[in-house]
């Protein structure tokens, strides 16, 4: 790394090459800031940090962070009169039905990289942390989602371990972190994307171009929100929101699309003349929540609206994933 980039404030980024962690270091990159990415290469792909590989103020890391003396070892070096900012957590399973199927997968790459993160950085003195939480952590509530609702109840694997992420994060406050902030997402689509309805819906059609199957009845309906809306969103909690503890809901600016919707914007994009198959029932999977409505008062209040739809969003992910 260059002089310059050694003298930025230094942010790390866990799943650096995920979905979203990659986005994420494009941006920070983009705000002049060093990044020490960290991936361990379950779900993600080197390609989606090309352009953040040849930028001088970025390192990738292949590490494990449930390894913390391999991580200590890589970064006490790195960080040595460095100026840090901030730990982005966005390390964990993004596979809700592979968590349903086993649940070891979200004890292992959801809790524990977040208790494994904390021991890190209290072991390096790093104090400010923005964590990737879900609505999954909500449960099936029949309500609008705010960020005081309860009593929380998940129904998924996933949303359980990030709901016990939240609680260490919570605790670890207590102790040594000086700030945090816990964005919890929607569904989030757009490009590089590695698994959801759209990422399977065009995988499916371009194997057998003559049909889609779709699991449940389509009427499955969510806020669905690009990813482009997502990063700025957190930027902003994290630029704007000043307690110890901040917790936001992040959505699109209206809207919400079916199942439905996705397979048919999917089967025109894709294969037109494709028929489509829904398998029957209200739930795709053991652990879908079908429906939820989120409230983004306080986030609208902090003064960050989005641009996209949920339908439109979804849309332009299509587009990207093709």
């Amino acid at each position: 790394m260059t002089q310059s980039a050694i003298s930025a404030p230094t942010s790390l980024v866990t799943g650096a090459a995920g979905f979203i962690g990659s986005h994420l270091v494009d941006a920070l990159l983009a705000r002049g800031e060093r990044v020490i990415g960290l991936d361990n290469f379950t779900l993600g792909r080197r390609s989606n940090l090309a352009a953040a590989l040849a930028h001088p103020a970025f390192e990738l890391l292949e590490l494990d962070v449930n390894d913390v003396p391999a991580c200590l070892a890589a970064l006490t070096p790195r960080l040595a009169g460095a100026r840090p900012a901030t730990v982005w957590h966005l390390a964990a399973n993004s596979d809700i039905q592979a968590g349903g199927r086993n649940p070891s997968v979200d004890l292992q790459l959801t809790f524990l990289t977040t208790f494994h993160v904390l021991q890190l950085m209290e072991k390096l003195g790093l104090r400010r942390l923005a964590f990737a939480s879900t609505s999954a952590i909500y449960g099936a509530l029949d309500c609008e989602l705010q960020e005081d609702s309860g009593p929380l109840f998940p129904v998924s694997n996933y949303g359980a371990m990030k709901l016990a992420s939240e609680g260490a994060i919570s605790a670890a406050l207590e102790r040594f972190l000086e700030r945090a902030w816990i964005c919890r997402f929607p569904n989030v689509v757009g490009g590089r994307a590695t698994h959801g309805a759209i990422f399977d819906f065009i995988r499916k059609l371009r194997a057998n171009p003559a049909e889609l199957e779709v699991l449940g009845d389509g009427l499955q309906e969510k806020p669905y929100l690009h990813v482009s809306e997502l990063i700025s969103a957190m930027l902003f909690i994290h630029d704007r929101a000043g307690e110890k503890l901040n917790c936001f809901n992040i959505a699109p600016v209206t809207g919400a699309s079916t199942v439905r919707f996705m397979a048919e914007a999917t089967v025109r994009a894709v294969a037109p003349d494709a028929a489509i198959r829904y398998t029957g029932g209200a739930r795709g999977w053991v652990g879908d929540v079908p429906k939820f409505r989120y409230s983004t008062a306080k986030l609208r209040a902090l003064g960050w609206t989005g641009r996209l739809a949920s339908d439109a969003a979804v849309e332009l992910a299509i587009r990207e994933n093709l």
